[in-house]
């Protein structure tokens, strides 16, 4: 553990931190698995699921949870299998 009072804050606020990338990892994750099970199912709402996904996509990358080139790959993924299902 940290002595220094800087250091101990430091620790606080990685924590804090760490929690809500992961909060928003966990989402991403979970609308990116909607919209690959929408696609796979021909459900009738693919688009918007994948719509849903992108934006999640966007937003973690607006953020920095996402690289932008690792943004650029999930989303022309989501798109390829869109095409290929439709």
């Amino acid at each position: 553990m940290p002595n220094i009072k800087s250091a101990k804050k430091r620790v606080k606020v990685i924590a804090v931190k760490t929690l809500k990338n992961k909060a928003a990892n966990s989402q991403l994750k979970t609308q990116i698995k909607k919209a690959n099970a929408a696609i796979d199912s021909n459900a009738g709402d693919r688009e918007a699921a994948v719509r849903a996904a992108v934006k999640k996509i966007d937003q973690a990358a607006a953020k920095g949870i996402l690289h932008k080139n690792n943004a650029a790959r999930k989303k022309a993924a989501l798109a390829r299998k869109l095409n290929a299902g439709a």
